[in-house]
């Protein structure tokens, strides 16, 4: 389809890309509409490879002639810069954003029935850290993830862009109750590693070969961690070992070498 120009940030045909820095905004428009906006030619090829469906571009008037690899159904909105930064909010660096449709999330059983290991995921709701979190989940071997009710929304455009589209390569789900799930987590026969600087903490590399099978990883949000009824839910409680009066680590960091040290090879 030949490039459309837009010269209004009102213009109807691109209200899917409209205040994308507002956040409260944006949560109200895309899931319930069921859409996201992926930002940049890397994302959005990860996007199109993961067979989720395009609804449409916008793109720097500049930059419409070197892209390649869109659908040709799907309409392509150029405008100048100015332009795009009055219809989005931001400076728009990455040159192209793509509004997608979502897919319908697996269920519980489902994710479950098809996973090794897991991360589970408790209110954590900076996207960023959870951009980071699916990333580290995808380079080092994670089957699948599980997320809270009031989780972050891993398909927002920072999580996703944070992620370098990674988001779309792990098989998530996002539970209506909790911590009800965690026992249904259990049932299918995973061990629940509830990650916490609590003192009473196993150290994560003495985890038994048992403990390590099929590990559920349970993660917390930023600061407050885990809650008591997901700590009371779990089978094991796992630390870091911290040196110099640290504390405690970020949580995308903290999950990146937990994922790792479940999914190494022991002989390693």
């Amino acid at each position: 389809m030949p490039a459309i120009a837009i010269t209004s940030p009102d213009d109807p045909r691109i209200g899917d890309f409209r205040a994308l820095t507002d956040l409260e905004l944006r949560t109200r428009w895309e899931p319930p509409n069921g859409l996201f906006i992926a930002e940049g030619e890397l994302v959005i090829h990860r996007a199109l490879r993961a067979g989720y469906q395009m609804r449409s571009a916008l793109v720097d008037e500049k930059r419409a002639g070197q892209l390649t690899g869109l659908p040709e159904s799907v309409p392509l909105y150029t405008a100048a810069p100015p332009v795009l930064e009055s219809i989005t909010g931001f400076h728009v660096h990455r040159g192209i954003l793509a509004s997608f449709h979502r897919r319908p999330l697996p269920t519980l059983d489902r994710l479950l029935a098809g996973a090794r290991n897991l991360a589970v995921l408790e209110g954590l709701n900076t996207h960023t850290n959870l951009g980071a979190l699916f990333r580290s989940a995808a380079a080092l071997g994670i089957d699948a993830i599980v997320l809270s009710p009031n989780c972050a929304d891993p398909l927002y455009r920072r999580a996703v862009r944070v992620s370098m589209g990674e988001v779309f390569a792990i098989p998530y789900t996002k539970t209506d109750t909790w911590p009800e799930p965690l026992d249904a987590v259990r049932d299918a026969g995973f061990t629940l590693l509830a990650m916490t600087p609590a003192p009473d903490a196993v150290a994560l590399h003495r985890l038994t070969p048992e403990q390590r099978r099929r590990p559920a990883l349970l993660l917390g949000a930023e600061g407050p961690g885990l809650t008591p009824e997901a700590l009371k839910a779990s089978d094991v409680r796992v630390a870091i070992p911290m040196h110099n009066n640290v504390d405690s680590l970020n949580v995308a960091t903290a999950a990146a070498i937990t994922f790792y040290e479940l999914t190494r090879d022991p002989a390693s």
